[in-house]
C-alpha cells in the first residue's frame, strides 16, 4: 500500500496523530481487519511498535480490537472517527478550561500577579511597547487593553475592521459601557456595515470618516495602531504597534476630538446609502 506523504502529514494535522499511527491506521482502513503483523508489513512499521500503536489507536477510537485467535483489528468507519474524534477534543478542550478556571483566585494567581506587578514598577515607561505579529495576536491584545479601560475607548479603522470588532469586541464593549467607559468609533460606513451599526447602535457612538487608517487609544494613555492597509494583507501577516505613552496617547486624542466634530453621525449617513 503507498500512501503519500502529503496526505500522512495532513492525518496527521487533523487527527493529532504520530506518523506510526497514521500508517498503521491507513494500512487497517485499507484491509478493513488485519493482524498486527500484517499491518505491519503493510505500513512498514517495526513490528515491536505495531502493538502499541494499534492499542493507543484503539484508545482513541480508531480500530476495535476482535474476538478470537489470532487478535486482529477492525476499522471503524472514517465518518464514525471524526465524531468521535471531535467528541474528545471537545471533552479535553473543556477539561483544560475548566482547569484554568479553577485557578481563579488561588495562590497560583496571586503568586503571578505579584510577580507582574513587582516587574511592572521595575520597568521604564518607554519599555511598555511592543510589536504584535497576526490578526489573531492583535485583536486579542486589542481586546486586553480595552477590556481594562476606564474612561473612554477612540478607534478610528476600516469598513471591514469595524466588521471585526463588532464580531469579536461587542461582549467587551458592553461590558466596559456598563462601567461608564465612552466609545467612539470612526470608519468608513458602508451599506454592508448597517446590521453591524444597529448591533453597537446603544453601545457606541460611531461616526463617518473616509480614511484607511487604523488605532485605538485607551484612556488618553495607550495606544495600538496598525501598520498595514487590511485590504492588502493576509491576516497572518498583519502588523500592530502597542505603546503606553499618555503624552502622545493625549495628543492624539485631542487630533481625535477635533476630526470627530466634523463627522457625520452614523443615522445620517446610513439614511443616505
Amino acid at each position: 500500500m503507498i500512501v503519500k506523504e502529503e496526505f500522512l502529514s495532513k492525518l496527521r494535522r487533523y487527527f493529532s496523530l504520530n506518523l506510526y499511527e497514521v500508517k498503521i491506521w491507513t494500512a487497517l482502513l485499507s484491509r478493513g481487519v488485519s493482524t498486527a503483523g500484517e499491518l505491519s508489513d503493510i505500513a512498514n512499521v517495526p513490528r515491536s511498535r505495531s502493538y502499541d500503536v494499534l492499542e493507543s489507536l484503539e484508545k482513541k477510537g480508531f480500530a476495535v480490537t476482535k474476538l478470537g485467535k489470532p487478535i486482529k483489528y477492525i476499522a471503524v468507519p472514517p465518518e464514525e472517527v471524526l465524531e468521535r474524534v471531535k467528541k474528545n477534543m471537545a471533552e479535553e478542550a473543556n477539561e483544560k478550561v475548566k482547569r484554568l478556571e479553577d485557578l481563579k483566585g488561588t495562590e497560583v494567581i496571586e503568586e503571578l500577579s505579584a510577580l507582574h506587578s513587582q516587574g511592572i514598577e521595575l520597568v521604564e515607561p518607554s519599555d511598555l511597547s511592543g510589536s504584535l505579529k497576526g490578526r489573531h495576536n492583535l485583536y486579542n491584545h486589542l481586546e486586553l487593553t480595552i477590556r481594562n479601560a476606564e474612561d473612554s475607548v477612540s478607534i478610528m479603522t476600516t469598513t471591514q475592521g469595524l466588521l471585526r470588532k463588532i464580531e469579536g469586541l461587542k461582549p467587551t464593549f458592553e461590558k466596559i459601557k456598563k462601567r461608564g467607559v465612552k466609545i467612539r468609533i470612526a470608519a468608513p460606513l458602508t451599506k454592508e456595515c448597517s446590521g453591524a451599526i444597529k448591533d453597537l447602535g446603544d453601545i457606541a457612538e460611531i461616526r463617518h470618516v473616509n480614511t484607511k487608517a487604523r488605532f485605538c487609544i485607551v484612556d488618553k494613555s495607550e495606544i495600538i495602531f496598525m501598520v498595514m492597509d487590511d485590504t492588502e494583507v493576509h491576516p497572518t501577516y498583519d502588523v500592530g504597534i502597542w505603546v503606553n505613552t499618555p503624552f502622545f496617547s493625549n495628543a492624539l486624542e485631542n487630533l481625535f476630538d477635533i476630526a470627530w466634530k466634523s463627522m457625520k453621525p452614523a443615522k445620517e449617513v446610513m439614511k443616505s446609502k
